[in-house]
């Protein structure tokens, strides 16, 4: 019942936070340096209502499902500002094909201040341990895909890696591995199928930013399962 309850929580808190700060934050992110070529929309022409909506409804349905998964448990309050972060990058990511470090980076240390905090009140350090190397392992892949295919993985997504991983890698290693690298797994085959209907040409970049996010809460689902059940 009280895993039901943190669910509820979460989402009343979520869809709120990220209906009202997605708009907030496109009006006033900075604009990338663009490659000659390239062109985006602008990020003041995304705050829209249809931007607030789609925030708020993606930071409330990933925040119930992820503190119904997590409960009242340390790492909740982490995890709340991960989820709204990631509805609004998610969206930006989806529009643009940008990850804009503006808000990744202070989201960073929003989730790792909440973690250390979580570690104090519970002792949980063991967890803040395992989240800060799985955080160096998840950028550390990541930063070795781009760097040997840099057309396939934006340093966006390179930061968003790490970001996903200390978060996931507090809750377990199999939490980290099925959130992460399913996330990757998602990414690939659909735009691989995406790309074959023609949604997106094969020369621009694939928006992998809300694939990531969307493993990551299958990480947090199944994650633990899927290791027990690994490891008999």
């Amino acid at each position: 019942m009280s895993d039901l309850i943190a669910g509820v929580v979460a989402m009343v808190v979520c869809a709120p936070a990220a209906y009202a700060l997605g708009p907030w934050l496109l009006r006033r992110i900075p604009e990338p340096i663009l490659e000659e070529g390239q062109t985006k929309p602008r990020y003041a022409e995304l705050a829209t209502r249809r931007a607030a909506i789609w925030c708020g409804v993606l930071a409330g349905v990933a925040g119930g499902v992820v503190g119904w998964r997590i409960g009242f448990a340390g790492g909740l309050a982490a995890w709340i500002a991960l989820v709204v972060s990631g509805a609004v990058l998610g969206y930006i990511d989806a529009r643009t094909r940008y990850l804009p470090s503006a808000i990744i980076w202070p989201t960073y240390g929003v989730v790792s201040v909440a973690l250390v905090g979580a570690a104090v009140v519970t002792g949980q350090w063991q967890s803040l341990g395992r989240a800060a190397i799985a955080g160096l392992i998840g950028f550390g892949v990541f930063y070795l895909l781009w760097f040997v295919f840099p057309r396939g993985v934006g340093f966006g997504d390179v930061r968003l890696s790490g970001l996903l991983a200390v978060a996931l890698g507090w809750l377990g290693w199999g939490e980290f591995v099925s959130g992460l690298y399913g996330g990757f797994f998602l990414g690939a085959v659909l735009g691989i199928l995406l790309t074959a209907a023609k949604v997106f040409r094969r020369k621009e970049m694939f928006p992998f930013g809300p694939f990531m996010l969307a493993g990551a809460v299958l990480g947090v689902l199944f994650g633990g399962p899927l290791e027990r059940l690994y490891l008999g």
